[in-house]
């Protein structure tokens, strides 16, 4: 399937994004992996920017095609030109982070620790979009927070100290926060005045974990001064069957300079 095209309105513009934890590529319980039906699921999604979570940057242990080892690029091929990588856990197989595929030039990007020790290595990947016709940036954040309440409370600290500072910014906040009992979420919002996407357009978090019998509500869509108009949760085929985690699908308005 053709992407589709970013549409104009007389407002601004539309912008589909996606935000997907891919599991480095491995379906629910590491069964098999399925790195290239990701990517044609990816692909037919239309999205202009992808939010990746849980993406091998290297690995040697266990793919057999050297490409594949670096799955950002991958995965961007010709459809997302543009790309940047956080690294955030590193191992003697090689690492993994968050990735940002976008359809639009990154003008430049930074990845920054969030965690306060070596135990859980976190980060957010920023990086900034100049989309032509638009008048200005906007920035992207992607971020993958910890497994314990006490990490991701500090994480959700440094990360509201960090974009405290784009007051200004349009911005999207996303990722997988494995907020499963949606504490740091209203804090989030409260602190940097930003709305959940889907929260917003059906008064609750989605629920996108596991992906064979969603239960629990850990993938979220923050958006400061950008208008949500439509957010849904991928659990039709293919995407019940990749992954272990279900992708968020927003559009969203960017209005003009």
């Amino acid at each position: 399937m053709p992407r589709l095209p970013t549409t104009h309105t007389m407002e601004g513009m539309k912008l589909r994004i996606l935000s997907y934890n891919i599991h480095k590529g491995f379906t629910s319980l590491n069964r098999d992996f399925v790195l290239n039906q990701i990517r044609a699921a990816l692909r037919a999604s239309g999205a202009d920017v992808l939010f990746l979570q849980e993406v091998l940057g290297h690995a040697h242990d266990h793919l057999s095609e050297d490409e594949l080892s670096i799955q950002f690029e991958y995965l961007a091929d010709e459809f997302w030109s543009h790309y940047a990588y956080g690294k955030n856990a590193v191992y003697h197989e090689g690492h993994h982070g968050n990735a940002i595929l976008s359809r639009y030039p990154i003008t430049r990007w930074s990845n920054t620790a969030l965690s306060d020790g070596p135990c859980e290595a976190r980060g957010v990947l920023k990086a900034r979009v100049q989309i032509p016709g638009l008048g200005r940036e906007v920035l992207l954040a992607n971020t993958h927070l910890g497994l314990t309440q006490r990490g991701r409370d500090h994480q959700v600290g440094a990360l509201v100290e960090d974009l405290r500072a784009e007051a200004e910014t349009s911005w999207v906040l996303v990722g997988d926060f494995n907020d499963w009992n949606r504490r740091i979420s209203p804090r989030i919002e409260r602190e940097l005045g930003a709305e959940e996407a889907f929260k917003a357009l059906h008064g609750r978090y989605p629920v996108t974990f596991p992906s064979l019998w969603p239960l629990l509500s850990l993938d979220r869509v923050f958006l400061h001064n950008i208008n949500p108009l439509t957010a849904e949760v991928l659990w039709r085929s293919p995407w019940k069957s990749l992954s272990d985690h279900l992708p968020l699908l927003v559009e969203v308005e960017l209005g003009a300079a």
